[in-house]
């Protein structure tokens, strides 16, 4: 009976992994959630059929927004951070566009250490002291700093929450865990999504001459992984340069691919990344948030509640 509740209940922490679990950040009227689905198959083949070439294998597990970050978001992180990120004000639940390489990097760094965790960016000055720019362009680690990594000289490795790198972006859009294959577009398939406006339905994404962004949540249809707007709506900034070196140069262009609600569909696709300058503010590009395999207490409290009914039922 034990072996038997053991395995049930390992049952449902496997169940719990893969499904988005959220993330709450900041306080008061100025309190948020983000929402993460997890990306598994850790150690998977890379992808030899787009750009990059290779692309997609990631050695670790990790989580990856579902959404875009959204206006809201930055808005309520700059009231209680003073980090003052610009963006543009299409709409509380828009995607946060105008927001530069570097701001979205301030805004990372402000969920890592609004939560107890590791900055993942290192910058020579913090909001409040003189002379901060939230446009700054970051610096280096270095071998004395805790937590470099020799592998990735911008990002901390202990820190919790990060911009996702080329491979953790195109993994997540394009993998099929299922099957061990990738797609050519994010939407599970090798034609194009069908365009629309806004809305959730499967095979859909927002481009093709739309009049504008969808709200976050209303981007399209979903990746085999459950991710909504990796295809279409704006633009993403990737962690990693575009000549994918990550150094030493900090002010580097960054990579950022997915197409955007004015494209065609070639600009959705596997084979098609771009680059911009990390202080660039583009109002058709935005961002997502990637973060370590970390349990949340919305996804505990989920698995605790279907574990409550299954011992319910269990009892009855």
């Amino acid at each position: 009976m034990k072996t038997t509740t053991a395995l049930a209940f390992l049952s449902l922490a496997f169940s719990c992994a893969t499904i988005a679990c959220a993330d709450t950040f900041g306080s008061g009227a100025n309190t948020f959630d983000i929402e993460f689905v997890s990306i598994g198959n850790h150690g998977n083949a890379a992808d030899t059929t787009g750009i990059p070439n290779p692309a997609g294998s990631v050695a670790d597990p990790y989580r990856i927004g579902k959404f875009e970050i959204s206006e809201q978001m930055i808005a309520k992180a700059n009231a209680l951070g003073g980090l003052g990120i610009t963006k543009d004000t299409r709409g509380p639940d828009k995607p946060a566009t105008s927001v530069s390489w570097n701001e979205a990097a301030r805004f990372v760094n402000w969920l890592n250490t609004s939560t107890g965790s590791t900055p993942a960016y290192k910058f020579a000055l913090q909001p409040g002291e003189g002379g901060y720019s939230s446009n700054a362009n970051i610096q280096l680690w270095d071998p004395s700093d805790l937590g470099y990594n020799a592998n990735n000289l911008y990002r901390n490795s202990l820190a919790r929450y990060f911009l996702p790198s080329v491979d953790e972006w195109y993994k997540a859009a394009y993998y099929n865990p299922a099957s061990g294959i990738y797609y050519d577009y994010p939407t599970g398939s090798d034609s194009a999504p069908t365009p629309v406006a806004s809305g959730t339905a499967a095979g859909t994404a927002v481009y093709n001459g739309q009049a504008g962004p969808a709200d976050i949540t209303l981007a399209g249809g979903l990746s085999p992984y459950g991710t909504m707007g990796q295809g279409g709506n704006v633009w993403e900034w990737e962690e990693t340069d575009f000549d994918l070196v990550n150094g030493p140069d900090s002010s580097s262009a960054r990579g950022v691919r997915g197409g955007v609600w004015s494209g065609d569909s070639s600009r959705l696709s596997s084979s098609d990344r771009n680059g911009d300058s990390p202080a660039s503010g583009s109002s058709s590009i935005g961002f997502r948030v990637a973060s370590i395999p970390e349990p949340t207490t919305t996804c505990l409290g989920a698995l605790g509640m279907v574990a409550v009914l299954w011992w319910r039922r269990r009892r009855s």
